[in-house]
């Protein structure tokens, strides 16, 4: 193969846009001027080379093919080819004939030609290969668009390097490549044929082959967009989906589907290709999204929600816990109901609660935390569309069952005149009424159920004592039967009778009591006539009767039956009159002491009342100071207290009163009185220094028993009245628990200005002696008279020294106290001495002239010696006149002077 020479192809030049050589060529045809633009073109030409050899052949083309020339304004000569034609010229004449004497030229009929078509997808990359050279020596690719017969220059090589013509970029990003042509992000544009004419060496000669490669642009299809005429149709509307592309190579297919929560994403059928038309059912609503896919790809839209209005469907209310009975739901009292309605529709419903017509609650589930029987009744939930406005409701009856009160009870009685025994049990109330049945040991009896109360009769000469019968309840509220079990026996023992009177013995009952048994026993009373009185009554019996005295000593019979006893029992009580005894009849002690007299009940009373009477025949009542009373259930006591011999000695009576006659009983007391005791004589009775207290002594006179003495006191007088009371005055007892072995008493407490008279007595228990003598205390001896006498004198000296002073000092001063004078010696006379040398000069004096004392305010009267005052005198205390001096008379126009000497002697 010869090297193709290394220089540039020459440029050649277009007009209006065409570019044909190194530069590129355009994909459109062209005024092209055939011509070397380079100044050394002439250097560059090839052996051979001549512009009219250039353009001879393409003349010769064009002017067979188009029949036109032209020339241009620069006197060039233009012409009309395409741009293969061209580049066969430029191959032809520059290069295959530069190599012309070196290789000899391929014959026109040997070239090769392939067509083929190529798919390439926009916006990727394509390869366009040029047949299977290997080393191609020219490449020259062009591109026709479809419609269009003109070609376009591509790109071209001379196995070097390349070139891709600038108008190529409409087609992509072109590149060539060892004559490949490689379109990357490839654009619709690039649709159309391209041609590849390559020259290449094979076998020592240049061959040329053209490729035909048809390019089909495929395009990917976009995200299809979804378009629903209504989002919310109401259920039976119609829905149109609209789904489509922009753009995409046909065919363009679609699918459909529907992506739900509970079924997940499910395929729609119903669609026709793009557009899918639904009559709006519940059943439609979920997500919808459209696919659309081509040979390129697939791409899906956003989904929409179809949200189809419907509703609301007839409401279905259910119960939990779940019962039913005939007429609808039940329920056990007590128990948590939960009432739940459910009515589709969309948007949810609106619920809303009835009870009897009233409503009580709003919200699709009702509870009630513990139902009661009286919450029977009819329960309707109404449900509400609120966005169509549309509501639906429905009904149910909810019955309440609940169980009767307490536990079922068993029970058997005597029946066939206490020959049968009948067994019932019995369990009232309730809703629906409890079912009974009784079996025994355990196993259920042929019995049949019966309701609220069921019976069986038994034979009672077949029943053992001691036999167990079971009843059976059942009841709707209840998990397992109730069991209720009785026992068929006889009390051990007799019935025990007793008759007994009501207070005030109005009337009398007759008791008659048999206790336990299972019937109870049955009884009854008759009279001593043998009538039935009353009635029959189970375990006790009781019958009232009007108090009646005839009735004293008549017998009354209770009679007991049982139907597991062959015969009846008897009790017989007889109505008796109380009978009373004394425990004695006769009873003596001394006063003051206590006594207790008693009486009981013998036999039968009827519950006789007792009352005691005393010595007067005087009703003995329990608050009786004096008395007590004790009883118990047949004895009765009376105790008294501090006897007196006069006033509680006699006759007492104990006395009994029942329903059908009375007794008495009497019992003697006798009081005695205790011996008189010795008498009494008072021996010394003398006043204290301070005359508060009288020492007291005494001696008895006589035999005779004595347990202590009494001191009395009566008041006297008074020293300050002098005058005796004209009523003498009450004794007062200052003392009175002495032992009888003491003879002397100290009494204190006394006021010195009373003079107090006292005797004794001597006491025997309650008896009491002849009262001693009365006297008054007499003073004490004085003791401290010399001590008294000096102090005395001792004051007389002081009190005379002291006046004679006073005296001289009047006497010597009369001029300057003239009143005084004259009140001293004024009085005294004109034969009035004033000479005095001594005091007791004066006081003799003056007793000299007053003999008869009348002119003193009152002189003391001579006291008798200590000791010799009598117990039956009563000296009376010295008056204030007695203490004073005596008072010179005071003329009669000078009010009197007292003057006051006190003397106090002390021991």
């Amino acid at each position: 193969m010869v090297p193709l020479p290394q220089k540039k192809l020459p440029d050649l030049v277009a007009h209006r846009g065409l570019l044909v050589g190194y530069r590129g060529i355009t994909h459109r045809p062209a005024f092209l001027t055939c011509r070397l633009q380079a100044a050394s073109v002439s250097q560059r030409k090839p052996v051979g080379w001549d512009d009219s050899r250039c353009l001879h052949p393409i003349l010769r083309h064009l002017v067979r093919v188009r029949r036109s020339l032209c020339k241009g304004r620069d006197g060039n000569l233009r012409l009309v080819f395409s741009a293969a034609q061209i580049a066969r010229c430029i191959v032809t004449q520059e290069w295959v004939v530069h190599t012309a004497k070196r290789t000899q030229l391929l014959h026109p009929g040997d070239a090769t030609y392939e067509e083929q078509t190529v798919r390439g997808v926009r916006h990727r990359s394509v390869q366009l290969g040029c047949g299977d050279v290997g080393s191609p020596l020219v490449v020259f690719w062009s591109f026709t668009k479809l419609g269009s017969l003109v070609p376009r220059a591509v790109a071209i090589s001379n196995g070097l390097e390349s070139k891709v013509e600038t108008a190529a970029a409409a087609l992509g990003q072109v590149s060539l490549r060892n004559g490949t042509l490689e379109v990357s992000d490839l654009q619709t544009a690039a649709e159309g044929r391209f041609m590849c004419q390559v020259m290449y060496e094979e076998a020592g000669e240049i061959k040329v082959g053209y490729f035909y490669i048809e390019l089909v642009v495929l395009v990917p299809v976009p995200k299809p967009f979804l378009q629903m005429n209504d989002s919310t149709p109401v259920e039976g509307a119609p829905v149109v989906m609209v789904c489509a592309v922009k753009e995409g190579t046909p065919p363009v297919e679609y699918s459909w589907h529907r992506h739900t929560q509970r079924e997940g994403a499910v395929a729609v059928t119903e669609a026709a290709g793009g557009l899918l038309v639904l009559a709006a059912n519940r059943t439609h609503m979920g997500w919808y999204a459209c696919t659309a896919h081509n040979e390129v790809n697939s791409q899906t839209s956003d989904r929409m929600y179809l949200d189809v209005i419907y509703g609301p469907d007839e409401p279905v209310i259910s119960v939990e816990p779940f019962a039913v009975n005939q007429h609808g739901f039940s329920a056990n009292e007590q128990e948590e109901v939960i009432m739940t309605c459910l009515a589709p529709s969309n948007p949810p419903s609106h619920y809303v609660w009835f009870y009897n017509s009233s409503q009580i609650y709003s919200g699709q589930k009702y509870v009630i935390a513990k139902i009661s029987r009286t919450q029977t009744g009819t329960y309707t939930c109404l449900a509400q569309n609120t966005h169509l406005n549309t509501r639906t409701q429905t009904t149910i009856i909810l019955t309440v069952y609940y169980l009767p009160e307490g536990k079922p009870g068993c029970t058997p009685f005597p029946a066939a005149n206490f020959q049968d025994i009948a067994l019932q049990c019995s369990w009232p109330g309730g809703f629906p009424p409890a079912r009974l049945r009784w079996a025994r040991s355990g196993q259920e009896a042929n019995a049949a159920a019966s309701y609220s109360n069921a019976t069986r009769i038994q034979r009672g000469a077949d029943v053992r004592n001691g036999s167990s019968y079971t009843c059976l309840a059942s009841h709707p509220a209840l998990r397992e039967d109730a069991v209720c079990t009785t026992t068929v026996w006889v009390p051990v023992g007799n019935p025990t009778c007793s008759a007994m009177a009501t207070k005030q013995n109005e009337f009398l009952m007759l008791s008659c009591a048999w206790a336990g048994g299972l019937p109870r026993v049955t009884l009854w009373w008759r009279d001593w006539r043998n009538r039935l009185l009353g009635g029959l009554k189970p375990s006790s019996n009781i019958h009232v009767l009007k108090s009646n005295s005839t009735l004293g000593g008549k017998a009354f019979t209770c009679v007991a039956a049982h139907p597991l006893q062959a015969s009846a029992t008897e009790c017989l009580v007889r109505l008796e009159v109380p009978r009373l005894v004394a425990e004695r009849a006769e009873v003596s002690l001394f006063e003051g002491g206590e006594v207790q007299l008693a009486c009981a009940l013998q036999g039968a009373h009827l519950g006789a009342e007792v009352f005691w009477y005393n010595n007067r025949r005087q009703v003995i009542r329990p608050d009786a100071a004096r008395y007590r009373l004790q009883q118990g259930d047949a004895w009765f006591n009376l105790t008294i207290r501090d006897t007196e011999w006069m006033r509680d000695s006699g006759t007492y009576h104990c006395a009994a009163v029942n329903a059908v006659g009375n007794a008495t009983v009497p019992i003697a007391l006798r009081v005695k009185k205790y011996p008189t005791p010795p008498n009494v004589t008072i021996s010394k009775l003398m006043y204290t220094r301070q005359r508060t207290e009288v020492q007291l002594e005494w001696v008895t006179q006589g035999s005779g028993n004595l347990t202590g003495f009494v001191v009395q006191r009566q008041e006297a007088k008074k020293a300050s009245l002098g005058l005796s009371r004209s009523a003498a005055p009450a004794w007062e007892t200052v003392a009175s628990d002495i032992e009888p072995d003491i003879r002397d008493h100290r009494v204190g407490g006394l006021d010195p200005a009373v003079v107090s008279a006292f005797r004794i007595l001597a006491v025997n228990h309650r008896t009491t002696g002849h009262p001693s003598e009365v006297k008054t205390p007499a003073e004490p001896p004085f003791n401290a008279y010399p001590a008294v006498m000096g102090a005395a004198i001792t004051g007389m000296i002081v009190a005379a020294v002291a006046s004679l002073l006073a005296f001289q000092y009047i006497v010597r001063n009369r001029e300057n106290n003239p009143r005084l004078h004259d009140l001293l010696f004024g009085m005294a006379g004109p034969d009035a001495q004033e000479h005095i040398s001594m005091p007791e000069d004066a006081e003799t004096a003056a007793g000299v002239e007053d003999g008869t004392g009348e002119e003193l305010a009152g002189a003391a009267p001579p006291s008798p010696p200590a000791g010799e005052a009598s117990a039956e005198h009563h000296p009376e205390p010295p008056t204030a006149a007695q203490e004073a001096p005596p008072a010179p008379d005071v003329a009669a126009d000078e009010p009197p002077v007292n003057v006051t000497i006190t003397v106090t002697a002390t021991s």
